[in-house]
């Protein structure tokens, strides 16, 4: 059966123009997964608990040194949020950048590492829509997620790509703001870059934004694990990520 898509925005089957940023006064930050669904786990570490302390560091930076962009973060403790409120709330706050903070995870190997940063669109290898698949299968948890999605499957490759077919007026600066991630964390993290790459993610799909869903490294690489796991590593990762979001609100601010 042809899986059906949610609905709720007339204007998602047309391709839109480029919508050219203003300024940036407002960045929501999301750490994925939390309470009842921890994301990747190992023995030792939960993703949802790691990438908390990265978002929450991310947070106090940009307060800190650029204190008039607005910080809203989507949770600030342990608790579950459902995707669909996650990107309504980056919609509510009427947000001009959505950062959603990830680690990953390698079902057949514990030597991949490396970081990631994705933008919303089409699967270029079955690695990426691996990785979505996993994201997306988040809605499992929410007890009304056949209202909230109209019959999305997560388990099916075929909505994925439909998914990442319905493209926003803000992919440009999306890319944009991710090519500057991946470049901070190798060049001021040390860290191994995998690239920008493009997936169907339900937490991008909604919001009314530039936005980008960022795996800061995989926990099932055991020297990753320990990085990701570390103040210093989760620090570094902060610094990184804000150092990409003050060189992009530069060229928005200059633009605007």
């Amino acid at each position: 059966m042809k899986p059906v898509l949610p609905q709720d925005n007339p204007k998602q089957d047309q391709e839109p123009a480029e919508v050219k940023p203003g300024r940036l006064r407002t960045v929501v930050l999301d750490p994925g997964h939390g309470g009842k669904d921890p994301g990747t786990m190992t023995k030792r570490n939960r993703e949802s608990r790691i990438v908390l302390k990265i978002a929450l560091e991310l947070g106090r930076r940009i307060k800190e040194e650029l204190p008039g962009v607005k910080v809203v973060f989507t949770r600030t403790t342990d608790v579950f949020i459902e995707l669909n409120e996650r990107s309504a709330i980056a919609n509510r706050n009427k947000a001009d950048l959505f950062i959603s903070i990830h680690v990953n995870a390698s079902p057949s190997s514990s030597r991949v590492n490396g970081t990631e940063t994705y933008t919303m669109g089409l699967h270029k290898t079955n690695g990426n829509l691996d990785v979505a698949k996993r994201e997306n299968a988040v809605i499992l948890k929410e007890s009304n997620y056949k209202e909230n999605y109209q019959g999305f499957d997560p388990d099916s490759p075929l909505a994925h790509i439909m998914l990442a077919n319905y493209q926003h007026a803000f992919m440009n600066s999306s890319v944009d703001f991710a090519q500057k991630v991946e470049w901070s964390f190798k060049k001021n993290a040390e860290r191994p870059s995998r690239g920008v790459k493009q997936a169907g993610f339900l937490v991008l799909w909604r919001t009314t934004m530039p936005s980008v869903l960022v795996e800061t490294g995989y926990i099932t690489n055991p020297d990753e694990e320990r990085y990701l796991a570390s103040e210093e590593g989760q620090h570094e990762l902060a610094n990184a990520i804000f150092r990409a979001f003050k060189a992009y609100k530069g060229e928005v601010d200059a633009e605007g």
